[in-house]
């Protein structure tokens, strides 16, 4: 089946200054048709006093009309719940497609990440069912603050919007998304650059989303989401070093 592929050593680096502002692990399943929202509303016991916040996670559905009258019209459903921890640093969300957990800045280290949501899947799961697992992802959104004034954008970064020479080289904004095929692990990997808001005038911030997942692969033992889960960390590692350069290197060491 699935089986990890040795990434080089510059994969596992570790930075100080890890410019993640969000980490998340999320699982999306089919749940048996027995499973109700209200099920996933009753705030488990087991994770009462570190998320003590709720609130409904919604689905948004809109629909067009055409005939006599031409109009649209938006509905709300309530798919399952988002549990909040005392400082909102980190989101649970238990819904009847499947199971999220993200960590906001500060981000620790890998460990704390996984072994929270394993945590929380635990709980998750006997509410949920013998559900079969239909995708398995892990992504990491980083912001990369250049200084300025910025002589090239690859001085920082190796994947970047090339302009065409016949145009003016100097960008106010860019938004590029790559989706490339992870052929030997089968999965897919969904990479997104855009310029986003600075933390202040003297400098310039990039955004890089790193989204590696599997789909359709018919996952139901915990043992074999883990082991995947650790498979889809050491490359979305090696396509963070894959897309930056030593000068980034050397500003978050």
């Amino acid at each position: 089946m699935l089986e990890s592929t040795p990434d080089s050593a510059a994969a596992h680096r570790h930075y100080t200054r890890a410019p993640i502002t969000e980490a998340l692990i999320d699982i999306q399943l089919t749940a048996p048709p027995s499973v109700k929202v209200e099920d996933l509303r009753l705030m488990p016991k087991e994770i009462r006093a570190d998320y003590p916040r709720a609130a409904p996670s919604l689905e948004f559905k809109g629909q067009f009309s055409a005939g006599e009258q031409v109009g649209a019209a938006a509905m709300q459903n309530a798919i399952g719940v988002i549990f909040y921890s005392q400082n909102q640093k980190q989101v649970a969300q238990f819904r009847l497609n499947g199971f999220t957990f993200s960590r906001l800045a500060p981000y620790e280290n890998w460990g704390q990440l996984r072994d929270e949501a394993r945590r929380l899947w635990g709980v998750y799961r006997p509410v949920a069912g013998p559900a079969v697992i239909t995708r398995l992802a892990l992504r990491y959104i980083n912001q990369i603050n250049i200084p300025l004034p910025m002589r090239d954008v690859r001085d920082y970064l190796r994947t970047y919007p090339e302009v065409s020479t016949d145009l003016p080289q100097g960008l106010a904004g860019f938004f590029m998304q790559t989706r490339i095929p992870q052929v030997d692990i089968g999965g897919q990997l969904v990479l997104t650059q855009a310029m986003v808001g600075p933390p202040d005038e003297h400098t310039c911030s990039v955004a890089l989303d790193i989204d590696v997942f599997v789909q359709d692969v018919g996952l139901q033992s915990d043992e074999e989401i883990w082991r995947l889960l650790e498979v889809l960390r050491g490359r979305k590692n090696a396509v963070f070093e894959a897309c930056i350069t030593n000068e980034t290197r050397r500003m978050i060491i």
